[in-house]
């Protein structure tokens, strides 16, 4: 059974200080007893979205690829690629990706990796490389010691707020001005 948790965003607490998760903003697509999965999506990577497809051979010998941002996903399985985009302006098939909203959806499929590697635009997608997952019960857990905060899930914060304002703009949803949190970490 899935939970009013996903699809939304889980947002570090300021007092959450694991490298892996501090500041960031997780797109949390699945929540349920068995375990959660989730992106990163306010990590840019150190890789180009060209430099991915290049090396993996996908790329037309006539275009260059489009300019997709490259997100670290999470520390799981960091030698794994997710296609997120906005299918209403994707040039990807709906098939094989999983529906999280009306305006987002996610694929591990290396053919749409392709399709998008040769499309003409690549607005509103972004490559996450890797995911956040927790076990049974490790997330529920987690809340409850206070090191995220739960908020619904807003399009916008994925596709146009700039990568180092998400954090921000994720915890405004609520109506809360980070300044103003108690336990705030200074900014790395």
């Amino acid at each position: 059974m899935a939970s009013e948790l996903a699809p939304g965003f889980l947002v570090a607490s300021p007092t959450l200080l694991d490298p892996n998760f501090k500041r960031t903003v997780v797109l949390l697509i699945d929540h349920r007893a068995e375990g959660s999965l989730g992106f990163v999506v306010n990590r840019p990577a150190r890789l180009s979205f060209k430099g991915v497809v290049e090396d993996l051979g996908m790329t037309d010998p006539n275009r260059a690829p489009p300019e997709v941002p490259v997100l670290v996903g999470g520390p799981v399985a960091p030698h794994t690629g997710w296609i997120v985009f906005d299918p209403t302006i994707s040039p990807l098939p709906a098939d094989g990706a999983i529906d999280v909203t009306d305006h987002l959806r996610v694929s591990a499929s290396r053919e749409m990796l392709r399709l998008l590697a040769r499309a003409h635009h690549g607005r509103r997608h972004q490559l996450v490389l890797g995911y956040s997952g927790w076990g049974a019960g490790q997330l529920d857990q987690e809340i409850k010691q206070g090191a995220w905060i739960p908020v619904d899930l807003a399009e916008s914060v994925v596709f146009d707020t700039p990568f180092e304002q998400r954090w921000d703009s994720a915890l405004a949803t609520l109506g809360i001005n980070p300044m103003h949190l108690v336990g705030r970490a200074p900014e790395a």
